[in-house]
């Protein structure tokens, strides 16, 4: 059984893409490196996706996809930051009822860093297909007031990075992620 997490390492042609979605990226590679350094070990596996062509029509995401479709009921959650890496507020989901008050649940772990919202609706090119087809999805909500300002031109540089912001992002997808990965049973469909 699989939790995915994801970003995706393309950017547009006239950027570094360190804001779409290097950072979504970072986060991703960041989590299973935390979850890892602290000694944890879920009961299932976490996975991490680095999605390559979302930029061109998603066709990495549609590739493995098709390579992965027949273990689909193996897929717990998937999981895609791709709309930047500023303060974070909480998690977009799609999912059941039952599924939706689970993570409201592992949300309110985040409450000392006030990140517990849970909004209708997980965004991200890259999850589409497992979503369309049932798998529970979620991608991070985070300020998008200055994201517009950078995503796609010559300011999607390193420097847009808040180091801070990161980190919380980060926090916010080793939580999630671990805890669905750690859970007896998965997310209800």
């Amino acid at each position: 059984q699989i939790v995915l997490v994801s970003g995706h390492l393309d950017s547009w042609d006239v950027g570094q893409g360190a804001m779409d979605d290097g950072g979504g990226a970072f986060i991703s590679w960041e989590a299973l490196s935390i979850i890892k350094d602290l000694g944890l070990r879920p009961k299932r596996t976490l996975r991490l996706v680095l999605w390559t062509a979302e930029e061109q029509g998603g066709i990495g995401a549609e590739q493995y996809y098709q390579l992965h479709k027949e273990n689909i009921s193996n897929f717990d959650i998937v999981m895609e930051s791709d709309e930047g890496t500023f303060k974070p507020s909480g998690l977009g989901f799609t999912g059941n009822a039952k599924a939706r008050d689970i993570v409201k649940e592992i949300m309110a772990l985040l409450q000392p860093i006030n990140v517990t919202d849970v909004y209708d609706n997980a965004d991200g090119t890259d999850i589409d297909y497992w979503m369309r087809d049932g798998v529970p999805g979620a991608s991070l909500r985070d300020d998008l007031s200055k994201y517009f300002w950078f995503h796609h031109s010559q300011g999607d540089t390193m420097t847009v990075q808040d180091p801070n912001q990161m980190n919380l992002c980060a926090a916010v997808w080793t939580v999630v992620s671990y805890v669905i990965a750690d859970m007896e049973e998965m997310l209800p469909r």
